[in-house]
């Protein structure tokens, strides 16, 4: 508890929520004490040089940002000599799903358990020079924005004028009018919620922010997601059919007997708000699309038993869990366990590991077959934290 109420500047978490969260920025010194980062700029572009890691480089002109040429942005990999290239000056390295690679980072979220899971997005690094940033901007989710090394000036605005500046590569407003300002220092944090225009400016040469992002998928995404989730599992491969079609005067007319035939097929598809729990589950924990998972050397579950009661199990950095009504489900699938494994899959789920003295009880043993099966494909590995 005396962690969380350090992150939340003395708020317990039940008072940020309803004071805060979605409503309001808030700007907490100090959120984490003696955070400086967890790796060097070299290692941020190292990283951004890997096929599988997620990055972007912005570059701007001062004299040219208001207007959409002023702007550039790279999608990486990238190379060495594109870093070498760059301008001592107003250009910034976006590095996502740090959480994926880091394990430091996993432990960072840690500190913001008290938030579903579910919401989590990733955490993303970016490093710039003096006078690098992404220009204003909104964003459409919750983000705390964690300051590393270095010094970096927050502006922030609730404006009302979100016009973009034209043909702009980023979506910078064209009309950004600063209504506070500070300047967050290693371990100071802000938080933000969802269309706050905001502007990040790095003071020095070392800046390296910790943007700790909460997604908020579009109902359209939803109901598209859920609707094919339907298809899949409740409604067959029926075809259109009007054996009772009459001859038309007008054949590129859509007819009111057709409307009507169609509104039949669909009503067939019929499901409960309690359908919604395991597609949740499902779509919350579905890797993204960048994300790969490295199988495990072949093991037989008498040697994987053995190892496993000396060592433990950890869930892959990549790996989520997450859980409805007893139900687990591990990167978009469904487990098939009895209820006895329960507690179990929930400390998995929750602590992302099982320590070894688990191992020698009877629940645990009904849920090592399962356990290698994981192992086998990546989503777990052999060892504690």
């Amino acid at each position: 508890m005396q962690e969380a109420l350090t992150l939340l500047n003395g708020l317990t978490p039940t008072q940020f929520m309803t004071e805060y969260w979605q409503k309001k920025p808030l700007l907490i010194r100090g959120a984490i004490p003696g955070f400086k980062g967890m790796l060097t700029p070299d290692e941020l572009a190292g990283l951004a040089c890997e096929t599988e890691v997620p990055s972007r480089l912005i570059q701007f002109d001062p004299e040219h940002a208001d207007a959409g040429a002023g702007w550039q942005v790279a999608h990486g990999p990238f190379e060495e000599d594109d870093f070498a290239a760059l301008p001592s000056q107003h250009w910034t390295l976006l590095v996502q799903g740090m959480n994926h690679i880091l394990p430091e980072a996993q432990a960072l979220l840690a500190h913001f358990n008290f938030i579903p899971t579910a919401r989590l997005d990733d955490v993303m690094v970016s490093y710039a020079p003096t006078g690098g940033g992404v220009g204003p901007h909104i964003d459409s989710y919750d983000v705390f924005l964690l300051q590393g090394a270095g010094k970096r000036r927050w502006s922030i605005s609730q404006q009302d004028d979100l016009r973009l500046i034209p043909d702009a590569p980023l979506r910078i407003l064209s009309h950004f009018v600063s209504e506070q300002e500070w300047v967050l220092e290693p371990g100071d944090m802000l938080y933000l919620p969802p269309n706050i225009a905001h502007w990040g400016v790095a003071e020095d040469d070392d800046c390296m922010t910790y943007s700790i992002g909460f997604r908020a998928p579009a109902a359209r995404e939803l109901a598209v997601e859920f609707l094919d989730a339907c298809r899949q599992e409740g409604l067959s491969d029926e075809l259109y059919r009007d054996p009772e079609l009459q001859p038309v005067l007008d054949a590129t007319a859509i007819d009111q007997a057709m409307v009507k035939r169609v509104s039949g097929m669909l009503q067939r598809l019929t499901w409960q708000p309690e359908a919604l729990g395991p597609f949740l589950a499902r779509y919350f924990t579905e890797p993204k699309s960048y994300v790969v998972f490295t199988p495990n050397r072949k093991l037989s579950l008498a040697k994987f038993t053995d190892q496993v009661r000396e060592s433990g199990v950890t869930l892959d950095l990549q790996t989520q869990m997450l859980h409805w009504q007893g139900q687990y489900f591990i990167n978009g699938e469904v487990v098939e366990l009895a209820d006895e494994c329960g507690h179990l899959l929930n400390s998995l789920a929750n602590q992302r590991q099982l320590g070894a003295r688990l191992f020698h009880s009877e629940n645990a043993k009904m849920l090592l077959a399962w356990l290698r099966d994981m192992y086998l494909l990546g989503y777990l590995h052999l060892g504690e934290i």
